[in-house]
């Protein structure tokens, strides 16, 4: 596969958060949204593999189909630009502002959260079919997760608040990790590789990435979860976004930019000594 170098490929990074921040309102609202609704589909598909099969390793193998899909077609992920936008606005781009970063980041939420809940509907009915039926194996599932990652963090109170933070660093940590690994391919085998790897290791380690929870929760609501929508928000979304911020800006893009766009100054080299012998020196 084709590589390019780490000063290549952050260059290709400040360039996409720019082009980002002046997307018109429709384009970004609509990537953001069938983002949202790939990302749903394979984790409802995760969810599928790993009941039906008893293996969590199986499901988040195959989950990355999901990610791979949605970032090949040129869709947006929150995840993603939390990496990305801000190093436009650092590099001092023309016209880039903290309002237009933080508009790009709203209309992203926005569309991502439509889309993770327009699955979210859509599976609550396949699995119910229309409610009108006892949710199956996979529905329960599904409620289960909600109630465990909301409740089951409130019962341990600032630990179980610290502990979902976390888990939001670690998982984009490697979810923009994913997204960076794309762009050090210009291969389709390349790229497709590169955002596998870290994508598996977010999944299985269970982090909380918040628009695969967009999908999750509110289908766990609708499917019967023993929780709240405000258990929800307060308890996995808003922690989550934070987290997520945290993870991908401080460990992915900021790192990645202080070392490759914006170098320190190397250490002077002492003067080497000629250790030859006079009679190669001579020659």
């Amino acid at each position: 596969m084709s590589y390019l170098n780490p000063s290549e490929f952050v260059g290709k990074m400040i360039d996409a958060g720019e082009a980002k921040v002046f997307m018109s309102t429709r384009d970004t609202v609509i990537r953001a949204y069938m983002a949202g609704a790939i990302l749903a589909l394979a984790a409802a598909f995760a969810v599928t593999v790993t009941v039906q099969t008893g293996s969590a390793l199986v499901g988040a193998l195959l989950f990355p189909v999901g990610f791979c899909l949605l970032y090949l077609l040129g869709f947006d992920l929150l995840t993603g630009v939390f990496t990305l936008v801000p190093l436009a606005w650092i590099d001092r781009r023309p016209g880039v502002t903290v309002k237009g970063v933080l508009r790009n980041w709203a209309l992203v939420f926005a569309g991502n959260f439509a889309g993770a809940l327009t699955v979210a509907l859509m599976m609550a009915v396949i699995l119910t079919f229309a409610f009108t039926v006892a949710p199956n194996e996979v529905a329960q599932r599904l409620g289960e997760i909600g109630t465990s990652r909301t409740v089951g963090y409130a019962d341990h109170g600032a630990a179980g608040m610290l502990t979902l933070f976390l888990r939001g660093v670690l998982c984009n940590w490697m979810v923009s990790t994913g997204v960076v690994a794309a762009m050090i391919s210009t291969s389709v085998s390349g790229k497709v590789i590169g955002m596998w790897m870290p994508i598996l290791v977010f999944f299985y380690m269970g982090f909380e990435h918040s628009v695969v929870n967009m999908f999750l929760f509110p289908s766990g609501i609708m499917l019967g979860g023993d929780f709240s929508i405000v258990d929800y928000l307060v308890w996995n979304e808003f922690p989550t976004v934070v987290g997520n911020l945290v993870g991908g800006l401080t460990f992915v893009g900021l790192t990645l930019y202080a070392t490759h766009a914006r170098p320190g100054a190397g250490r002077t080299r002492p003067a080497r000594e000629d250790v030859r012998t006079p009679e190669v020196a001579a020659r």
